[in-house]
């Protein structure tokens, strides 16, 4: 996988930011967050790009894991009950699922953090928000990576 200038800008920026004092981070705030959103809109595009390049099969299986709350209760969700899902693909489809997953919580946990440090007038927080941006990106383009595999598989 290639390296995306907007995650790699902000990567850079949350670097440098992680030494900023209370005032720097006053008058930066906007600009780090709107950085961060730059970066988080290319990986979901390019994440969104390299599953559209996927095998019908990976795709299904992969839809398939779909996880759909009714009343309380997850429940999986499938398109059609007359598809049949590949066991092979349905497998390799729960490992990239996984990392997706994985990556989505990591961002959560930075944006709850930025948040809470926005709310505090944190740069203590907002440190660690800027530390777990940072790990939140590389786990995506980490599962954007598993996602790119699977586009041979034809």
């Amino acid at each position: 996988m290639e390296k995306i200038p907007a995650v790699e800008t902000a990567k850079a920026l949350m670097t440098e930011a992680v030494a900023w004092s209370v005032m720097k981070w006053l008058r930066e705030k906007k600009m780090v967050r709107k950085t961060a959103d730059q970066a988080n809109a290319a990986l979901d595009q390019l994440n969104q790009d390299v599953k559209d390049r996927w095998p019908d099969r990976v795709r299904t299986a992969y839809d398939s894991l779909t996880v759909q709350r009714v009343d309380g209760a997850a429940r999986n969700q499938h398109k059609a009950t007359s598809v049949l899902i590949d066991p092979q693909a349905l497998l390799i489809a729960k490992k990239v699922k996984e990392a997706d997953e994985e990556a989505y919580r990591a961002r959560m946990v930075a944006e709850e953090t930025f948040d809470e440090a926005e709310k505090k007038l944190s740069t203590a927080l907002a440190r660690e928000g800027c530390r777990q941006a940072i790990h939140s990106w590389e786990l995506h383009e980490k599962a954007i990576g598993k996602a790119e595999a699977l586009i041979p598989l034809a």
